[in-house]
């Protein structure tokens, strides 16, 4: 298991070198919905601030939507065989989205308040640098999502300051693809924590999934391809500095 975490983390430390996640001093939060690519990126991120010359602190963060159900008890358990900080703040996200507003784009609206909770909550503890668990497959469909919905080459950034809040957030596993995320995870035995969103299967960003799974079946490699192609545009923030990791270990 130890390897495979080495592993898994290394894969984590490319990004954050890749894209000056990172820097001297930093407070990270993780934002934990509670799935598996954000309880992986806890549990590397931790792995990893062992071991970067960059020495920082880490603590972990929930969200509670409202759901009725989600246990985040063994998150809390884990968080602190990990020593890491852990808050949980119950919202009313869940009853506003639904049964208040109604939206007919439910997913939008829930992400806008679910991260404006987390950064005024990390605000409020003196953390300016929110992790998140966007990974590999996620940037494509995202990207594909801006192509095929709204006619534009567009993707969320490795990292992105918004000004507003004065939060920098970080995506480290945009190197991690979903089927190793989700088998390491499974191998780990994390804590996993169901989400019943009844959007789940039924939303845009679903719909790309499966066109990419059908598509992947023909050409495997598209993928690769697809994001390739978005460092290489490059989308604005995504060109990597391929060097950085050399001269972080003084080479």
């Amino acid at each position: 298991m130890e390897k495979l975490l080495n592993e898994f983390t290394g894969t984590v430390r490319r990004a954050v070198d890749d894209y000056h996640m990172i820097e001297a001093g930093d407070a990270v939060a993780v934002g934990v919905s509670g799935g598996k690519d954000s309880l992986l990126l806890l549990l590397a991120l931790n792995h990893l601030r062992s071991f970067y010359p960059l020495p920082f602190t880490l603590e972990a963060v929930t969200i509670e939507l409202g759901f009725e159900g989600m246990d985040f008890a063994p998150v809390a358990a884990l968080c602190g065989e990990l020593d890491v900080p852990y808050t949980r703040v119950k919202t009313d996200i869940r009853e506003i989205v639904f049964d208040v507003r109604r939206e007919d784009n439910p997913c939008s609206l829930c992400a806008k308040m679910r991260r404006g909770a987390l950064n005024d909550t990390i605000r409020t503890r003196g953390i300016s640098k929110l992790a998140l668990g966007h990974h590999f497959d996620d940037a494509v469909e995202t990207f594909l999502l801006s192509l095929l919905f709204e006619g534009r080459l567009s993707c969320f950034r490795p990292v992105t300051y918004l000004d507003r809040s004065g939060v920098t957030q970080i995506r480290p596993l945009l190197y991690a693809g979903e089927k190793k995320i989700a088998s390491l995870a499974e191998a780990l035995r994390l804590p996993v924590v169901e989400n019943p969103c009844p959007m789940d299967k039924g939303s845009k960003r679903y719909e790309i999934k499966q066109l990419l799974a059908s598509m992947s079946a023909v050409y495997p490699d598209m993928k690769s391809k697809v994001f390739g192609a978005m460092q290489r545009l490059p989308l604005p923030g995504w060109e990597p500095d391929v060097n950085y990791h050399d001269r972080n270990n003084g080479k």
